[in-house]
């Protein structure tokens, strides 16, 4: 595996569950940050500053944001795996998510000293901007 640069994004994120027929909260889309929406048919499921996060019953604060320094090509294999097995080696809980560019991994703020060092063990260049 390559040595990869993450940056820990500041700042607390949340993961939040509302019904697959819910409309995306106003506003959401212009939250400054890292916001992700994704609709299936069973779940309209949201990543955003806690701070914009919409109500909702089925909500998990308390997360760090870690990315890949990208872009990353859409040839590269294996690099989801290897950060995952990584965490999942030191027990660190993720909730993962890819964009066009890269990739992202969300861990929840008391695992985050666990994750960044498991991830400089394994080689990768660790930065809080």
């Amino acid at each position: 595996m390559r040595r990869l640069v993450v940056d820990v994004r500041p700042g607390d994120h949340s993961v939040v569950r509302l019904p697959a027929d819910a409309p995306v909260p106003p506003g959401l889309l212009d939250a400054p940050g890292f916001v992700s929406v994704t609709r299936t048919p069973d779940e309209l499921s949201i990543v955003c500053p806690t701070g914009h996060a919409p109500e909702s019953a089925d909500t998990q604060s308390g997360w760090r944001l870690l990315t890949v320094r990208g872009p990353l090509a859409f040839t590269l294999t294996g690099i989801m795996a290897a950060l995952s097995g990584e965490l999942a080696a030191a027990g660190v809980t993720l909730f993962a998510l890819s964009t066009f560019d890269t990739d992202h991994l969300l861990v929840k703020e008391g695992d985050l000293g666990r994750a960044t060092r498991a991830l400089a063990a394994a080689g990768h260049e660790i930065t809080n901007p």
